[in-house]
């Protein structure tokens, strides 16, 4: 019911390029879908944007100090979302988020993240530089697929500082999975993962 709201209030169309939904074995892959990060409603549009049996095993990276930041979002977050919260103000060795991915995956969950870190883009479109963590999570987790998701007007839906969504229709692309190449550096691989989700937004 909440996918399906949010889906309604977005009018988010999923697009599959390059990828299927669900592999032609009928197994349900584990993936980290990676995307641009433009509004709060981000990860859930991706999350519902996602068919059933996809959506119950994926879980959006979320910050903590947002998504607790009243009792609808927390609410939502640990009923709904199943998200990974994490912290992205005191971050320690012992609240790493990158600890808190990779228990995730080690329990078999996908995740959806934004390698930007942050709403580091601007109003055209253009993408941030990423930080590390995509980098790491591909290096230990080689067998994860990995998604590059691009995100269309959810900057205009729900601008930054606004609680109302605007009438204003969203996408949601889906790309073809990319993998840590041998001998592949950090620089190179994240401005490859960067480069591939700027790629479906031109198609």
């Amino acid at each position: 019911m909440i996918a399906s709201l949010i889906r309604w209030m977005t009018g988010a169309q999923a697009r599959w390029l390059g990828v299927d939904p669900i592999d032609s074995n009928g197994l349900i892959p584990q993936r980290i879908y990676f995307a641009n990060h433009q509004s709060n409603l981000d990860a859930p549009v991706i999350w519902a944007a996602l068919p059933t049996a996809l959506r119950r095993r994926t879980r959006p990276v979320a910050a903590r100090d947002y998504w607790e930041g009243n009792v609808l979002r927390r609410l939502l977050s640990r009923r709904v979302f199943h998200a990974v919260l994490i912290e992205r103000q005191k971050v320690t060795k012992s609240n790493n988020p990158l600890s808190a991915m990779e228990a995730a995956i080690e329990l078999g969950d996908s995740l959806i993240i934004f390698p930007e870190g942050g709403r580091l883009g601007d109003d055209e479109g253009n993408i941030g530089e990423f930080k590390p963590g995509l980098f790491h999570l591909a290096r230990k987790h080689p067998t994860v697929q990995l998604v590059p998701v691009y995100l269309e007007n959810l900057n205009r839906i729900l601008p930054k500082g606004e609680f109302f969504p605007a009438p204003v229709l969203a996408a949601v692309t889906f790309g073809a999975p990319l993998k840590l190449e041998e001998g592949e550096d950090k620089s190179d691989f994240l401005n490859r993962a960067k480069l591939a989700i700027e790629k479906i937004g031109e198609e």
